[in-house]
């Protein structure tokens, strides 16, 4: 994993804090292939009433916070303006994979080839937006 540095962000604040942290998790998980393990495929979960999966992490960065696959449209609203490379080139890897496989298992999401780069380019994104969050 290279390290990503997070460059000055605006002082404006985020509009939708909530939606972002969403997103940030979301990231976090697929830049964690230990917790995709434990979670995804062997369901140990870390209380009661707590789920998580690929698709819900899709739909987060995809569907609800429309985040990917252009992330430019987001800035100020959920990202800032220097977390839109590291976002579009998650998205580069991870929309195309989406489309190869649909609908298929976690697993057969884990085991496929590109998977590695998925979480090559989240642990890079995550970096990223973790340092945003930190300033």
């Amino acid at each position: 994993m290279e390290d990503v540095e997070a460059v000055e962000s605006p002082v404006d604040p985020i509009r939708f804090p909530d939606m972002r942290a969403e997103v940030v998790l979301a990231v976090k998980s697929l830049a964690d292939p230990d917790y995709q393990q434990r979670v995804w495929i062997r369901h140990e979960y870390p209380h009661e009433g707590f789920y998580d999966d690929f698709t819900q992490n899709v739909h987060i960065l995809f569907d609800d916070t429309c985040v990917l696959p252009e992330p430019h449209q987001r800035v100020g609203s959920v990202l800032f303006p220097n977390e839109v490379d590291v976002m579009k080139a998650l998205g580069d890897v991870l929309d195309p994979l989406i489309d190869e496989l649909g609908d298929a298992s976690d697993a057969q999401y884990l085991a496929h080839p590109q998977w590695t780069e998925v979480v090559h380019r989240a642990s890079n994104a995550y970096q990223v937006l973790h340092a945003n969050d930190q300033r």
